[in-house]
C-alpha cells in the first residue's frame, strides 16, 4: 500500500433467483447513484476485513469471499487516488432473510438485478469494469467456489535457543501476534476445516482460529518438516482429501513443505503447473495463499491464487 492512496474494499454479491443469476447493487442517498458495496479501510483492517464489515455495514448481509474479481483505482475530488479491491461473495437464502437492513442516511435502498441490468445501470465505468470481471468467471463455469487456504506457521522461537526436539519448538512472542490477527483474514473466507503439522509452532498459530469457530484442529505427521526432511512426507494424501470434501479449508505447514503443497493442489485440480505456483508457495512467517477452486467442478483447475501477508 502507498502512504498517499486511499484504499478499499467491497464485492460482487451474488444469488440465484428463480434459477437466474442476481447481483446486488446499492442505491446511496447522499451521492444518488447505483453502485456496487464498498467503504475504506479502517486503521489496522487488512483488505479482506473491510470488505466482510463494509458488506455487512451497507447491506445487513453476512458473507464469506469467493474469487477475486478486480480492483479499481480513480482519483478522488482533491486528487488522492482511490483503490478498491473486490471480490464476488454467494448470498444464501438464510442470508437474505437475516439480513436486518433498513433505508438510512447512507443506502437508500438495496436492488437485486441481472447482470445485464447492472452493467447499464450503474453509475460508474469501474463499477462496471468489476462486474464484467466477474461475469468472466461466469462465462468460464466458475461460479460457485470454495477456498483451499495454503498457511505458513507464524514466527517461531529459533533453532539456536531452543534445545529440544525442532517439532516441539514453540511461537515467539511476535508469532503469538501473528496467530490472533490472521482469525479475522481467514474467516473472511469462510474457513469451516482446520488441518496442521503436528509440530507445535503450526499448532499454536491455527489454534486461535480453531477456539473462534469452535472447531478442532486437526493435525498430521504427513504434513511436518520433519516428514519432509526424511522424505516421509505426503502431501497427496492431504490435499486430496480436501479437494474432494469441496469445503472450505487452511492447512497449516512449514516452508518447506508449501511447495509440495501448493504442487498437490495444481495435480489434483488438472492445472497447469508454473512460476506462479512458486509466487504462492514462498510465503513468508505468518502469511497465506488463497487457492480458489470450482465447487462443482474441482477437476477445472484452480480459478484463482490470492496471498497475505501477515499485519504483524
Amino acid at each position: 500500500m502507498t502512504a498517499t492512496a486511499v484504499y478499499a474494499a467491497g464485492g460482487v454479491l451474488w444469488r440465484q433467483v428463480d434459477g437466474k443469476l442476481h447481483i446486488l447493487l446499492i442505491h446511496r442517498t447522499q451521492y444518488r447513484d447505483v453502485t456496487l458495496p464498498k467503504g475504506k479501510v479502517d486503521p489496522g483492517e487488512t483488505l479482506v476485513e473491510t470488505a466482510i464489515r463494509e458488506i455487512f455495514e451497507e447491506t445487513g448481509i453476512h458473507v464469506a469471499l469467493g474469487l477475486p474479481v478486480g480492483v479499481s483505482r480513480y482519483h478522488m475530488p482533491k486528487g488522492r487516488e482511490k483503490i478498491v479491491h473486490y471480490w464476488s461473495a454467494e448470498v444464501t437464502e438464510d442470508a437474505v432473510r437475516d439480513s436486518k437492513f433498513v433505508p438510512n442516511k447512507e443506502i437508500a435502498a438495496l436492488e437485486w438485478v441481472t447482470p445485464k441490468h447492472a452493467l447499464s445501470y450503474l453509475s460508474y465505468p469501474v463499477d462496471v469494469e468489476i462486474v464484467e470481471n466477474f461475469l468472466r468467471f461466469v462465462d468460464d463455469g466458475v461460479l460457485e467456489t470454495f477456498p483451499i487456504i495454503v498457511l505458513r506457521h507464524a514466527k517461531a522461537m529459533s533453532r539456536t535457543d531452543w534445545e529440544k526436539s525442532d517439532a516441539s519448538r514453540p511461537l515467539a512472542r511476535r508469532g503469538f501476534r501473528q496467530a490472533a490477527s490472521i482469525v479475522a483474514p481467514l474467516r473472511a473466507f469462510g474457513v469451516r476445516r482446520i488441518i496442521s503439522s503436528d509440530a507445535v509452532r503450526c499448532v499454536s498459530t491455527v489454534e486461535p482460529l480453531a477456539k473462534a469457530l469452535g472447531r478442532a484442529v486437526r493435525t498430521s505427521e504427513l504434513i511436518s518438516q520433519d516428514a519432509w526432511e526424511e522424505g516421509k512426507h505426503d502431501s497427496r494424501t492431504i490435499v486430496g482429501k480436501r479437494v474432494r470434501s469441496r469445503k472450505p479449508a487452511v492447512i497449516c505447514s512449514h516452508g518447506p513443505v508449501l511447495p509440495d503443497i501448493m504442487n498437490e493442489l495444481a495435480l489434483a485440480t488438472g492445472t497447469l503447473r508454473g512460476s506462479y505456483l512458486g509466487s504462492a508457495s514462498a510465503l513468508e512467517v505468518g502469511a497465506f495463499s488463497v487457492v480458489h477452486l470450482s465447487r462443482t467442478n474441482p477437476g477445472s483447475g484452480i480459478a484463482a491464487i490470492e496471498t497475505h501477508l501477515p499485519k504483524v
